[in-house]
């Protein structure tokens, strides 16, 4: 009797080992197969609002907005130290010309501004034959 006591509590405690054994094993699955098998991880990123206009509605189309043909020409003359000779020589030669204050010490000096484009091209070649680098012909900003 003392024997048959003995197999029953052995096939008791394999019992409870196998029955906790599978509780682990569903648990394990329930834990690992969702992470296994999800194909893309879920975003931090929050849902994007996508408005799809109806089709009474227009398309949106920007404007460009046309740049207005400039008013004034000038003619960059150059960057000086000391501009009093420059201003001089073009004052004698009716250059109509001004002033800027440039990087540092510097003084930018300009001649113009010009009505039309045609005017400030001919400034450049009067320019050329007083000895002066004139710089390219753009239109006055501000």
């Amino acid at each position: 009797m003392a024997e048959e006591q003995q197999d029953v509590e052995t096939l008791k405690r394999r019992g409870r080992r196998r029955l906790v054994g599978a509780v682990a094993l569903v648990l394990l699955a329930v834990i690992v197969l969702p992470m296994v098998f999800d194909p893309e991880p879920k975003s931090t990123l929050p849902p994007v609002s996508v408005r799809i206009p109806g089709e009474n509605e227009t398309a949106f189309s920007p404007k460009s907005a046309a740049k207005p043909a400039p008013d004034e020409y000038v003619v960059q003359v150059g960057a000086f130290l000391r501009p009093d000779g420059v201003l001089a020589k073009l004052a004698s030669a009716k250059v109509p010309y001004y002033t800027e204050p440039a990087q540092g010490n510097l003084t930018r000096v300009r001649a113009g501004p010009f009505a039309s484009r045609e005017a400030a091209d001919q400034a450049v070649a009067r320019l050329k034959e007083l000895g002066f680098k004139p710089g390219a012909v753009t239109a006055k900003s501000g």
